[in-house]
């Protein structure tokens, strides 16, 4: 069996969701520049547009084909994405077996030499994803099956809330909503940076303490500060967050100041310092590990290097005692955790809005019910098509 081609689908239809989007957005590292700062938020990053419900939605799909009439997908995948697999990977995709996963991992990560982090890595994880795809589809079984679990019937879930307003009436009313829908965790995202001062410190805190006062005390909530704070405030935020006892506060400082989060895993008492989103690979995480940086780590495999990586990190986390949460990954991060055991993994991030978005053309859709995830029995990734929603396709010339 060989691979034949790679292609790339372009789908568009409508999506009925009367449901809050995109109302608020997170803190970012650029925000300490005034004009980005008073960036409101926008779907744009959701490749969705319009005002309201039904909103017009735009996905590409990435394909790759075999001899015998079998094909792996991943998606939607951005666009940037596809250029780099068309234009680097693909010569070493056509011929070869699609079943040795490892060995064209293997051969993507050594010719992108200059490509070890983001986007390059972001397109050889979209490659490896759509290999298993076909590999759980050639052999009939879901990939979490491949991988040696079930490990648990279900997952536990935590509603993450990106794109959801931090009013304090409607983040009591959401918070509410979302325990009243079985979750027993969630996550907010802050949107104020040291840069803001005082008062941007407060309404931070003002936010902490509303989840926690609508949720009660045996709910977990987490907040994510997007690597946009530094040592110093996240000290201080910590120490006035603590009587509200968050799980964790997420990547407060840049992704590459391990020091940095080395010092706060150090220095903070009773909360949780989570990171490595925006890390790569096993190397990466590895880096993390070895300077005991972060009491959560939160690898993507949409983004490390796709299932074929995260097997290694779940590894190197496993042994280290750290618990793998990844960053949301849907349907991915569904069958990673599924092969996984739950102390290795024991829950998965759902975003609430963009986790919808990005199932819209779907088939086999996430849905937590009662707070969990209920394993998906589809071959392969459960990725197919669903075509009742597709109003018009296209395949790109890449």
């Amino acid at each position: 069996m060989k691979i034949t081609g790679v292609r790339f689908v372009r789908v568009q239809g409508t999506w009925e969701y009367d449901g809050p989007l995109s109302e608020e957005r997170l803190v970012r590292p650029v925000d300490i520049y005034p004009e980005f700062r008073a960036m409101g938020a926008t779907s744009a990053n959701y490749s969705v547009s319009g005002s309201g419900s039904p909103y017009k939605v735009s996905h590409i799909f990435l394909f790759i084909d075999t001899d015998e009439g079998v094909s792996g997908m991943r998606g939607p995948v951005q666009e940037s994405l596809c250029h780099i697999i068309a234009n680097q990977f693909r010569s070493i995709l056509v011929g070869e077996d699609p079943h040795a996963i490892e060995r064209i991992w293997d051969k993507m990560y050594r010719q992108a030499i200059h490509g070890r982090k983001g986007e390059t890595m972001m397109a050889i994880s979209a490659v490896d994803l759509a290999l298993w795809d076909l590999k759980g589809k050639l052999l009939g079984a879901p990939v979490y099956q491949l991988l040696g679990g079930p490990s648990r019937d279900s997952i536990r879930a935590y509603a993450s809330m990106l794109g959801h307003s931090i009013e304090p009436d409607k983040v009591r009313e959401r918070a509410r909503a979302v325990v009243e829908a079985g979750y027993t965790a969630t996550k907010w995202f802050f949107r104020h940076d040291p840069t803001e001062g005082e008062a941007g410190a407060r309404k931070n805190l003002e936010l902490v303490r509303n989840v926690r006062e609508a949720v009660g005390p045996d709910v977990e909530i987490m907040f994510d500060a997007w690597s946009s704070w530094d040592v110093p405030y996240t000290l201080k935020m910590a120490e006035r967050m603590r009587e509200y006892r968050p799980w964790w506060i997420e990547e407060p400082v840049m992704a590459d100041m391990i020091p940095q989060y080395a010092e706060l895993r150090r220095e903070v008492q009773g909360i949780a310092i989570s990171g490595g989103e925006h890390e790569y690979t096993r190397w990466g995480i590895k880096a993390l590990l070895d300077a005991r940086a972060v009491d959560v780590m939160q690898a993507d495999p949409t983004w490390a290097g796709g299932i074929t990586e995260m097997l290694k990190i779940a590894a190197l986390t496993s042994a280290n005692g750290i618990p793998l949460i990844p960053h949301h990954g849907a349907m991915a991060s569904t069958q990673l955790i599924a092969s996984q055991t739950i102390t290795t993994c024991p829950i998965q991030e759902w975003l609430i809005q963009s986790g919808k978005m990005g199932q819209v053309f779907l088939t086999y859709q996430i849905e937590p019910k009662n707070g969990y995830i209920e394993l998906p029995t589809a071959p392969g990734m459960s990725m197919e098509l669903n075509d009742d929603v597709i109003e018009s396709r296209q395949e790109l010339e890449l």
